[in-house]
């Protein structure tokens, strides 16, 4: 589970702007707190100068979960998941959000702000924080997901 003292990261392009305010506003009442890498508007931009800093956070272990937002959510996870210690996880309902974090520990949501409402993505990230890993057979093949042949 994960412990609200913990810092989340949070970054979003443009399309995903709205979205992440809207989040950070509502979670930070409930004892979250964040690390916003930006945009910090709804001027377009590139997805990729905001996730790019988030991911690596994630990846050196100074932060251990984070939320990304674009308009598919495609852009920004597949940004993220180049690096070796990320696995972002594109989310649109509550059961792709739970078989993400216990078959696959995803470290990163990643919602697709132009398909949900925020109140779906508040849902979705609150799901996401509460869902634990479950390890056992999943451990093996999430091992396998940073080996590089």
């Amino acid at each position: 589970m994960f412990a609200f003292n913990q810092m989340i990261a949070i970054g979003s392009d443009h399309a995903g702007f709205e979205m992440k305010e809207y989040l950070v506003n509502n979670l930070e009442k409930e004892g979250y707190h964040f690390q916003d890498f930006g945009t910090d508007s709804e001027e377009s931009v590139d997805y990729a100068d905001y996730i790019h800093p988030l991911a690596k956070s994630i990846d050196k272990g100074s932060i251990e979960k984070g939320i990304i937002l674009c308009g598919t959510a495609n852009g920004v996870a597949m940004t993220a998941n180049k690096y070796r210690n990320v696995r972002a996880a594109v989310c649109w309902n509550e059961q792709v959000v739970i078989l993400s974090r216990q078959h696959n520990d995803a470290n990163i949501i990643a919602l697709p702000a132009r398909f949900i409402s925020c109140e779906e993505a508040l849902t979705l990230v609150r799901l996401f924080f509460s869902t634990n890993f479950e390890g056992g057979r999943h451990e093996r093949r999430v091992q396998k997901i940073s080996d590089i042949l």
